[in-house]
């Protein structure tokens, strides 16, 4: 599946969040969107989901406009993950994953909803949480839920706002790794990243927002010391070592 983002605009109120930005996405890739914090990372995201509706510009599933689509539709492509959501109903582990079928099901789940969702849990390491009412999981815990509900839609791009925002490093490896895999699988993983050694380590696309626009994208050259210090404000050192790359901040150009 190819997504092409062309003259995109998003305003929230006076303010200009996405200026202009044009992008192709293309199928298998896993995509680092990384930037400060007000970059436009998040709304590229709920652009590209339906969640929000740009002033301006177009967005194409495939050469067919997102608009196109219904809901139910377009979440039998895209699967959607927040940086954060609050649960304020019971339910369990299992039940929140098997929502991810939703968009394939008719009036009940099918044993194949059933297969799929217990094949999720067990791959994102849930087993033993799977009857646990989510509101009673660590915030950490409850992220890899939402994430195993994406994955159950089963759909041709992911999109994700800082999946790894609450978890510890271990887990943080296994969410990435197992992205990873579903991009050489072929499913597009379009993703937002704060941390910028594991954009570089996984990512290869990264696409550098600064002020609604794209400063630079393409592969892990992008997060040089030129472009680092420009959208960051941060003095850095990058070193490589068996193929590696390693980025190490040192204090902010303003200090």
């Amino acid at each position: 599946m190819n997504i092409k983002i062309e003259d995109l605009m998003f305003s929230y109120e006076s303010k200009n969040v996405l200026q202009g930005l044009s992008l192709d996405l293309n199928k298998g890739e896993f995509v680092g969107l990384v930037g400060c914090n007000g970059s436009g990372k998040s709304t590229l995201l709920r652009c590209i989901d339906k969640i929000l509706s740009p002033q301006k510009g177009s967005i194409m599933l495939d050469r067919e406009c997102i608009k196109n689509f219904s809901q139910q539709e377009l979440a039998k492509h895209l699967g959607y993950v927040a940086q954060s959501e609050t649960r304020n109903f019971p339910a369990t582990v299992f039940d929140t994953i098997l929502m991810g079928r939703k968009p394939h099901q008719t009036w009940k789940p099918s044993e194949k909803d059933l297969e799929i969702t217990a094949e999720t849990i067990s791959r994102m390491g849930l087993d033993e949480l799977a009857m646990s009412d989510i509101n009673r999981l660590s915030g950490g815990q409850r992220q890899k839920v939402f994430i195993g509900r994406a994955l159950a839609q089963q759909p041709k791009a992911i999109l994700l706002d800082e999946p790894t925002a609450s978890l510890d490093i271990k887990h943080q490896l296994h969410v990435l790794n197992l992205l990873k895999s579903l991009s050489e699988s072929g499913t597009m993983i379009v993703t937002a990243l704060h941390d910028l050694n594991m954009a570089v380590k996984y990512a290869d696309k990264i696409v550098m927002l600064k002020d609604g626009v794209i400063h630079s994208a393409g592969g892990r050259e992008t997060l040089c010391k030129k472009n680092i210090e420009e959208v960051y404000g941060v003095k850095v050192d990058i070193h490589e070592r068996e193929n590696e790359i390693i980025i190490i901040p040192k204090h902010s150009t303003e200090d």
